[in-house]
């Protein structure tokens, strides 16, 4: 196990044929499904302006305020693919199975906000002016990773950032009380999952290339992780109601995200990491604890607002 800090080029190099083997056991795994096979197409009509239909009101579809909330920062969220693929295009590059593993999670990826627009706007579950409006700010504005340019810290992060989506996913088509979106959400998700395999199983490759600097990456994503929904309009009132409902909180990001990642990669067993590295998992570890009290006052807080408000 190495030491050595790696060039990016290096690890693009020495990685390669680890790629090529995780996508051709993802291809393998991977199941074909097709968008429109999750929507009710029979269920739409037609909206208000060239259609002159009926304008869109809250009282179309039997969902919460905060379903609907959660639904718009998934989809949203989701829109952004062309910044996506921007950021791992440069970083990973376009050629060889580095070059064929973004084309394909790309392609991936892009299903996922054809088949939610689509189900959203024939279920009418969100005001179609208002999402439009919103999605054109968020993607007017792009993505920029705070480790953009940053192979390791990259990996590391979409290593987290695919099962927090997967679980956000998951929790929002439950919270949705609507069998159909719950199904699509579900489909959505197996996607994602695969993804964050992928992913992690690149950065444990990583870690036994070079143990110290894969923990030094992986300590800055644990400590400064933001979903990368963080730009659209209205985030932060709408993550607080997404947390408050339980959909995805600090225990939540705590227990099935970060945690798990980290018992696979192992890396509070890791050994032959020098100063530096040592330093990173310790760091780590007091994050760890730190993120445990703050989701337990989290937890705490919200009992106490549900008690008042007499909310079961």
């Amino acid at each position: 196990m190495s030491t050595t800090a790696w060039t990016q080029t290096a690890l693009l190099l020495e990685l390669s044929q680890v790629v090529e083997g995780e996508l051709n056991r993802h291809n393998k795994v991977a199941k074909e499904w097709f968008p429109h096979d999750y929507v009710p197409w029979s269920d739409g009509r037609n909206y208000d302006g060239l259609m002159g239909g009926e304008p869109w009101s809250p009282d179309d579809a039997p969902i919460s305020d905060v379903a609907r909330s959660a639904l718009i920062v998934n989809l949203l969220t989701e829109d952004n693919l062309p910044s996506y693929h921007h950021e791992i295009a440069i970083i990973f590059g376009r050629d060889d199975a580095w070059g064929e593993w973004v084309h394909r999670w790309t392609a991936e990826e892009g299903r996922h906000s054809v088949a939610m627009r689509d189900y959203m706007s024939v279920k009418r579950l969100v005001d179609p002016v208002d999402l439009e409006r919103h999605r054109m700010a968020h993607m007017s504005t792009g993505y920029e990773s705070q480790h953009s340019g940053d192979m390791m810290r990259s990996l590391a992060y979409v290593s987290f950032q695919e099962l927090a989506t997967r679980i956000s996913h998951r929790n929002t088509g439950t919270y949705t009380n609507d069998p159909l979106c719950e199904q699509l959400l579900q489909r959505i998700a197996a996607d994602e999952n695969l993804h964050m395999i992928f992913y992690r199983n690149l950065l444990k490759a990583a870690l036994e290339l070079s143990p110290n600097q894969a923990m030094c990456a992986i300590r800055d994503v644990v400590t400064n992780f933001a979903m990368p929904g963080t730009d659209i309009p209205g985030f932060q009132r709408k993550a607080v109601e997404i947390a408050l409902a339980g959909i995805y909180d600090l225990r939540s990001h705590k227990d099935e995200v970060v945690a798990p990642v980290l018992r696979y990669w192992k890396v509070w067993d890791l050994e032959g990491l020098d100063g530096e590295g040592e330093a990173a998992r310790m760091e780590l570890d007091a994050y760890m604890t730190e993120l445990e009290k703050q989701a337990s006052r989290f937890e705490d807080k919200r009992e106490m607002m549900k008690k008042r408000m007499g909310v079961a």
